[in-house]
């Protein structure tokens, strides 16, 4: 019987050291993974902790303050390009204006001719009256005057009289007012702030008085943010007025004024 068992048994195919290779087989993957005591610990730990649902709301909060953060940032930013871009172009603006207006007008060369040539057709008559009786009087006294002392002294004195009438005319016309040329400008008279005091700021601006310079209406115009700019409306001689001056003169109230823009300029 027993060899029958043992027959038995080396026929059928039986693992008798699977023990061997499942210890092997658990150690390995207790090397790769840790033991199976920390996963468990590691499992109950996880159970303890508050759920990924809160946490990922906590972090999709701290986004989007961080993204409103960013807007407003940007936003500014902006703002600040597109003030800087109207001042560019204003300032453009009003030195293609100057640069145009600074030019001297071209003077018709007939007005230095004319005071000059209206007198001496004037003159011409009463010396050509004087040479007339003069001529009359040569011809009477040809056998006494045989020099003709007498037509000299006459053409002198014709020549002092036309000169003198040609100073006199001289003196009156450079007496009369010429044409005074004139310029309307519109300025944009920019604060620091929202706080800055408007009403200050248009006393300043008016306080400057110059020869040549006419105040005009002023108004307020927002700009963004709650910023109003002043626009003032001003009229200048040329001659005696210019924009740098103008500037130069309003930027000095430099606690309310932060800058000053030309926005229109126009010839009167």
């Amino acid at each position: 019987m027993e060899k029958m068992a043992v027959d038995y048994l080396m026929q059928e195919k039986i693992w008798f050291e699977k023990y061997k290779y499942d210890d092997a087989e658990r150690r390995y993957y207790e090397q790769m993974n840790g033991p199976v005591g920390s996963s468990s610990h590691q499992q109950s730990a996880n159970t303890n902790s508050p759920g990924p649902a809160a946490g990922d709301q906590n972090e999709l909060l701290s986004r989007i303050s961080h993204l409103e953060v960013e807007n407003q940032n940007l936003r500014s930013v902006v703002s600040d390009l597109q003030m800087a871009i109207f001042k560019l172009e204003s300032r453009l603006n009003a030195l293609e204006k100057s640069s145009t207006s600074h030019q001297p007008s071209p003077v018709p060369p007939t007005q230095k001719v004319e005071p000059f040539s209206v007198p001496s057709k004037k003159v011409e008559l009463p010396s050509a009256k004087k040479a007339e009786p003069a001529a009359a009087e040569e011809d009477d006294d040809d056998d006494i005057d045989l020099f003709g002392s007498d037509d000299e002294e006459e053409d002198q004195e014709a020549a002092k009289v036309r000169e003198e009438r040609l100073r006199q005319y001289a003196e009156k016309k450079a007496k009369k007012p010429g044409l005074i040329a004139k310029s309307s400008i519109l300025l944009d008279v920019k604060p620091w702030d929202d706080k800055t005091d408007m009403a200050k700021i248009d006393e300043c601006v008016r306080s400057i008085h110059m020869d040549g310079l006419v105040w005009g209406a002023s108004k307020l115009v927002p700009v963004g943010y709650g910023i109003k700019k002043l626009q003032i409306q001003c009229v200048v001689e040329d001659d005696k007025v210019g924009t740098d001056i103008l500037e130069e003169e309003i930027t000095k109230f430099e606690d309310y004024v932060q800058s000053v823009d030309i926005a229109a300029f126009n010839k009167i």
